[in-house]
């Protein structure tokens, strides 16, 4: 496999990021319960920019693009150096992807190291993310990399 290296993202990349980031929070909300479809892509967008009030320039959040060796992006990575909760020395993961047609080749694995990479040369030990429950893959991925469950939000419809 070619190398996988970050950079940050461009203010276009990062205006493209924004509306796609929305719509996959908003459906992935949607899908786990935790939200009703109205309105969800409007209170999607609220909290990215209430997460994001400076865009890119919003102190100790870092958005990042994947690109191959040859220059090709192939994914993005969302970090916070302030846990969204408070958890001391641990940085918190908001977004990781690998985009559509870059999928299946090892990128997903490459990008998380490099995230991991980026976190421990900025000082801190530790890494925390969210997955969704339904999302086997990146459940899989995150395991074999060492991520252990910290907590377990768990739904069961009374339909």
């Amino acid at each position: 496999m070619t190398g996988l290296s970050l950079r940050p993202m461009t203010p276009d990349e990062f205006v493209t990021w924004q509306e796609q980031l929305a719509r996959d929070f908003a459906e992935d909300k949607v899908t786990a319960g935790a939200w009703p479809a109205d309105g969800a892509l409007d209170r999607a967008r609220r909290f990215n920019a209430e997460t994001l009030p400076q865009g890119l320039d919003t102190p100790r959040m870092l958005m990042l693009r994947a690109v191959l060796d040859d220059g090709t992006p192939v994914g993005q990575v969302w970090i916070t150096f302030d846990h969204p909760r408070g958890a001391a020395d641990c940085a918190f993961l908001y977004d990781i992807e690998v985009d559509a047609a870059h999928r299946g080749r090892g990128l997903g694995r490459a990008l998380l190291e490099a995230a991991e990479r980026t976190v421990r040369e900025h000082g801190l030990p530790a890494l925390e993310l969210n997955v969704f429950g339904g999302n086997d893959r990146a459940i899989a991925l995150y395991r074999s990399a060492g991520y252990a469950v910290t907590s377990q939000l768990m739904r069961k419809s009374l339909d």
